[in-house]
């Protein structure tokens, strides 16, 4: 498939803050591609500089084999909804779709008119009056209705409730089904959007920890259960993200599909295994990044 963004060597230093740490990835046309980790993990900042919204200290971005920088013909192919998207304030909701109708040439105004309905938006408030779900429903729908070839969704949810979040999860499936683009989603709500996306990229401490296939990643990991002695027997020469302990019972969640010969293995040892949702085992391997990092010696110490 042809990738459509490509990003090489990209580090990104603000002062002190080391918030894109040497990052290379690319994405392929037509993906919906989850962009996830902690606060902080270098998301937004990624995003904003595949948009030419920020700058990086080094390395290199292509959206479309191009720079995006001053780049209108890029530019004019991407849609970016920002968790903190500014609005003018006096403006009207209507205002807004107004404005991109004219900046976005795939907007579709039918589809745009049936989200306001659905997401039950005050047209006749003025955006600094919204409610900030009510704000988040403006982005979403613009994000949508676009149809941009390349569309960024940072955080959107924030403040939709469960029923918004439900109906801006089915539109975006809906509508790439039947006008494939490229998606970037943003999100904490990890197994809310498990089923949507195709490709999993995670962020932590602004190093990419994990760039798979979403298929792939679901039986990457699993956790075993059962007498802590015969745990540790089973999980000897395995890679190990996580333990607990309780008593004589641990749980351990080990990296590694399991083959059949494992789990005659286990089952003869009296062991459970517990399947790993997408969102504990990006936990867990954030959490053991984390800990390696802490744990790695001060290059600066050691010269």
């Amino acid at each position: 498939m042809t990738s459509v963004i490509e990003v090489d060597n990209l580090t990104k230093r603000y002062r002190e803050t080391l918030a894109l740490d040497d990052v290379s990835f690319t994405i392929e046309q037509n993906t919906i591609c989850g962009l996830l980790g902690r606060n902080g993990a270098g998301k937004t900042t990624a995003m904003s500089i595949l948009t030419a919204q920020n700058f990086a200290t080094s390395g290199d971005v292509r959206v479309f084999g191009q720079s995006p920088y001053e780049n209108a013909a890029v530019l004019s192919r991407l849609c970016f909804v920002r968790e903190s998207q500014k609005y003018p304030e006096d403006a009207l909701p209507l205002h807004a779709f107004r404005t991109a109708r004219l900046f976005f040439p795939n907007w579709d105004q039918a589809f745009a008119d049936q989200l306001m309905d659905e997401f039950q938006l005050p047209l006749k408030t003025r955006i600094k009056k919204l409610s900030r779900g009510q704000l988040s429903a403006v982005g979403v729908i613009i994000g949508l209705a676009a149809r941009a070839e390349v569309t960024f969704f940072d955080e959107p949810y924030l403040g939709l409730d469960a029923v918004a979040r439900q109906i801006f999860y089915d539109r975006l499936l809906e509508d790439y089904t039947e006008h494939p683009r490229t998606v970037i989603l943003s999100s904490h709500l990890i197994d809310e959007v498990s089923n949507l996306i195709e490709r999993v990229l995670v962020l932590d401490h602004g190093r990419v920890v994990m760039n798979e296939d979403t298929d792939a990643v679901r039986d990457r990991a699993a956790t075993i259960v059962g007498d802590a002695a015969a745990v540790d027997a089973f999980t000897v020469g395995r890679e190990v993200i996580h333990r607990e302990s309780l008593g004589h019972v641990a749980s351990v969640t080990v990296i590694g599909r399991l083959t059949d010969a494992d789990r005659t293995q286990l089952a003869a040892a009296g062991l459970d295994v517990a399947p790993v949702s997408l969102q504990q085992l990006i936990v867990r391997i954030s959490q053991n990044a984390a800990a390696a990092e802490a744990s790695a010696p001060d290059e600066g110490a050691l010269r």
